[in-house]
């Protein structure tokens, strides 16, 4: 059994790390714990690209910023990250290397050089595992002339006339690959053919970016992301078209500049809020009235209009803003988290969110981001997200039964991969996704099911001999967000507390002074390429890990 000195020492760390959380919380119940800043080399780089093409005179001052701030979060290798101060990235550095040579090729050869030889190293745009990103570098190494714009691989312009078809193809990218082939359309050779259904489909195309832009209030960001913003910007620069919604980008670069130069990826205020809110919950603080602004949120935050471009209907909830794009992850943990908050004026809520669950599972029973039945990587089907709608239906009261529940359990037994883990969209490798999803078998009452065993047995053989988790590899060093996924599922399926105490004790040490853990990059922003930390996500995982393992020890 566990000690009693451990167990008041687990229960010491809780309340220090739910009063640093509460600490931190905004008035309007956002918890973006920890989060001093959202600038990225990736939203910099989208939006002095766009600025360039947009608006070169007018702009001068805000890229000549922007290029400063990129030379000085280049590392000493050469490369750039995502976020500055991680380890260089190949998509990162290639866009950043390119944009450099775009706007400011005499000023900034020797980084110019640096980033290329960086490249070189790492193996050029053929050794990026990620199609999408692939895509995107060559599209800025043929802005500055290093691929032929004959050579590039082309944006089917047309499939803009199958709407059905160009969702489940390019899901919330939609917009993006609207603005970017038509750009190509303008500056890539095109047969006759092709020149004729680019123009059918032209008009198409402009609509699904102009659906996205108006349905966020038209105020010049699409998803308030300066890089998704910068590649539509460019795009429409570049074709010559939407003139209206390049000036309101342009307008809105400017004023969402930073002081030091760069841009901002884009807030994920509730999927801050969501996760602290669960860890709190779990330990013991749901009716804490410090939660009554995050409900109220929650509840203000839900959509009411159908997200168009998307071929979503009402009642789902984003990850910021008060229109948002659409997001299972979202409506999936938001739905679960009214349910176990006090009162009954979210009921209504909880309804409208379960019947867009519903509505947007997958033929196959999986469920993906925001587009039914896609299959485009990084947005689904997702056995991590398929988990996370799967609960907030059985917290709404939906029983294991339930068609919906058997159609996704199926999906999910045949999506385990061989090694008996499963995938996560968003999170790095295979830990995360394989406590999700075994969590969610033994609530559904199937924690005896094969699946589940082989679940739980990959967990156990890729704990580090210093009781953590990391990604399953023995090279990779444990984390906090890995470690509490796994003793969470571990307990969920009835393993001894006991036998986790290396696990606890290896949580317990990795405490920051003042309560709350530190957080590693373990977050997709494109999956195996690019990386984040967020705060507000490590402290709510491990809070529901120690608190789990309170719970399970006192029994």
């Amino acid at each position: 059994m566990s000690t009693p000195l451990l167990v008041d020492e687990v229960s010491r760390a809780i309340d220090e790390a739910a009063e640093a959380l509460f600490a931190a919380q905004r008035p309007d119940g956002v918890f973006a714990y920890g989060i001093s800043s959202l600038a990225s080399t990736l939203s910099t780089v989208g939006a002095v690209s766009a600025l360039h093409f947009a608006d070169p005179e007018g702009s001068k001052d805000l890229v000549a910023r922007g290029v400063a701030w990129l030379g000085s979060v280049q590392a000493q290798d050469g490369g750039w990250s995502m976020i500055p101060g991680q380890e260089s990235e190949p998509g990162s550095t290639a866009v950043a290397t390119a944009v450099l040579q775009l706007v400011a090729a005499d000023t900034q050869a020797d980084r110019i050089r640096a980033g290329q030889e960086w490249m070189r190293r790492y193996g050029g745009l053929d050794a990026v595992p990620h199609v999408e990103v692939v895509a995107w570098c060559r599209q800025f190494y043929s802005y500055v002339g290093w691929i032929d714009p004959r050579d590039m691989r082309r944006f089917p312009l047309e499939l803009a006339l199958l709407p059905g078809l160009y969702r489940r193809l390019f899901d919330l990218r939609a917009p993006i690959v609207s603005a970017l082939a038509l750009a190509q359309s303008r500056h890539k050779p095109l047969t006759r053919f092709q020149r004729t259904l680019a123009g059918w489909a032209e008009p198409h195309a402009l609509s699904v970016i102009r659906q996205v832009y108006e349905h966020e209030g038209s105020t010049g960001g699409w998803c308030e992301d300066a890089w998704v913003t910068g590649l539509i910007v460019a795009g429409l620069a570049r074709a010559g078209l939407g003139r209206d919604m390049v000036e309101g980008a342009v307008r809105w670069f400017t004023e969402q500049i930073n002081a030091d130069g760069s841009w901002n990826s884009g807030p994920l205020d509730l999927t801050w809020t969501t996760y602290a809110t669960h860890g709190l919950i779990a330990a013991g603080y749901g009716e804490d009235p410090r939660l009554g602004p995050v409900k109220s949120l929650f509840l203000r935050l839900q959509q009411h209009e159908p997200f168009t471009a998307f071929g979503c209907p009402p009642g789902f909830w984003g990850w910021s803003g008060t229109r948002g794009w659409p997001a299972t992850l979202e409506t999936g943990e938001i739905v679960s988290a009214l349910c176990e908050l006090p009162g009954t004026d979210q009921a209504d809520a909880v309804r409208r969110g379960v019947t867009w669950l519903t509505l947007q599972q997958d033929s196959r029973g999986s469920w993906g981001l925001c587009v039914r039945n896609t299959k485009v990587a990084n947005s689904g089907p997702c056995p991590h997200m398929t988990a996370q709608a799967l609960d907030g239906l059985l917290d709404s009261g939906i029983g294991p039964d339930d068609r919906r529940v058997r159609k996704a359990l199926r999906w999910l037994a045949g999506a385990q991969r061989p090694d008996g883990s499963w995938e996560s969209a968003w999170y790095r490798m295979h830990t995360a996704g394989t406590s999700a999803v075994l969590q969610t078998f033994v609530r559904a009452g199937l924690g005896d099911d094969p699946a589940a065993t082989r679940a739980r047995q990959w967990l156990e053989r890729t704990q580090r001999e210093d009781g953590s988790w990391g990604t399953g590899d023995p090279a990779d060093a444990g984390t906090v967000e890995e470690t509490a996924w796994a003793l969470s599922g571990l307990l969920a399926a009835g393993a001894d507390p006991t036998s986790l105490l290396p696990a606890v004790r290896w949580l317990l040490a990795a405490r920051q002074p003042g309560g709350g853990w530190p957080a590693a990059p373990v977050n997709e922003y494109v999956r195996h390429v690019s990386r984040y930390a967020m705060p507000p996500l490590t402290q709510g995982l491990a809070l529901r890990a120690m608190s789990r393992f309170r719970q399970e020890s006192a029994r």
